[in-house]
């Protein structure tokens, strides 16, 4: 391989190992985004029965 695909590659690698830490870190507010949300869902819920 020449010096430019090695480049390329070792780019790629790199990008990759650091969308996957960042992948991590957003399904966990994603979670939480969704805990949020549905509490909110449930409030709004009760405040319209009463």
């Amino acid at each position: 391989m020449n010096l430019c695909a090695r480049a390329i590659l070792a780019l790629s690698l790199l990008l990759g190992l650091s969308a996957c830490g960042n992948t991590i870190r957003g399904v966990g507010k994603d979670i939480g985004g969704v805990v949020d949300a549905t509490q909110d869902a449930g409030r709004n819920v009760a405040n319209s029965v009463k």
